[in-house]
């Protein structure tokens, strides 16, 4: 028969359970006590149990896991906290207006509908929330790295690299100009793919703040449990859903224009 896998994350957190720590140290305080090792030897015996059936149960296997996502959910919130006190005041103050603006939603939707409850669909909103921070920060960055990047100086040296191409009498010369503006020409197509990211993230954060000024509207006006229903939540989840996911596609973009700096610097280098 198959022994069951020994997982030992969950070894670890049964381990370090108060209510096993205070067990172990009732059994110490009772050895002390009566002045005999048979407490230690229960205690031993117990803690062996302890540990071989608490961490394999499903119930306790799910608070761990519970825990687990509660964990990562607080390190989130506090990193996206420590990007948006690096945004510039502009940006803070476009982030803080949503945020305030989200709290007067749902207050507006407990006050006019006199329901106690937040819907979940009206809920979502602190996601979208989170995600209009999260697509804020790359898109600040990718901006300034554009900004960075003087695109008419290398177009100036494409130019010029196929010029000498086309004059270089030196079949050696002209092989590392040939190599020289292929690099220049990956170097240009990842500039397109980095001002494509750009205008697409910022067009989806007009789009999320819009759906904010929508919902808020009809919170206000029309404050109805089926109006708020009707809004288009799981349309705008999918777009930010699309954008996220081509943002993945083009994260490599970074790195691949640093390498073509580097690559580039090697070939004139040897070429002179």
């Amino acid at each position: 028969m198959d022994m069951p896998k020994i997982d030992f994350r969950y070894l670890k957190e049964a381990f370090k359970e108060p209510l096993n720590f205070w067990g172990m140290a009732g059994f110490a305080i009772a050895a002390a006590y009566v002045q005999d090792v048979t407490p230690l030897l229960a205690a031993l015996a117990a803690e062996a149990v302890y540990l071989a059936v608490v961490p394999a149960t499903p119930f306790y296997r799910r608070l761990v896991e519970r825990r687990e996502k509660e964990r990562a959910r607080k390190l989130r919130d506090a990193q996206r906290e420590a990007a948006i006190k690096a945004f510039d005041p502009r940006e803070r103050e476009a982030v803080e207006y949503l945020r305030w603006m989200k709290n007067q939603i749902y207050s507006n939707y407990k006050k006019f509908t006199t329901s106690k409850q937040i819907p979940a669909n009206l809920q979502t909103l602190d996601q979208r929330w989170e995600d209009f921070v999260d697509l804020l920060d790359v898109y600040r960055r990718r901006k300034h790295h554009l900004r960075s990047i003087n695109r008419q100086a290398v177009q100036n040296q494409l130019k010029q690299a196929e010029h000498s191409i086309q004059t270089a009498t030196d079949d050696r010369q002209k092989r590392i100009q040939q190599a020289n503006a292929e690099i220049l020409k990956r170097r240009i197509a990842a500039f397109n793919d980095l001002e494509r990211s750009v205008r697409l993230v910022e067009g989806q954060l007009q789009s999320i703040e819009n759906f904010f000024g929508l919902v808020n509207d009809q919170v206000v006006t029309l404050p109805t449990p089926e109006r708020v229903s009707s809004l288009h939540f799981e349309e705008l989840s999918d777009s930010i859903a699309m954008t996220r996911q081509m943002l993945e596609e083009t994260a490599d973009t970074f790195g691949m224009l640093d390498t073509q700096n580097r690559e580039l610097d090697l070939l004139l280098s040897s070429g002179k």
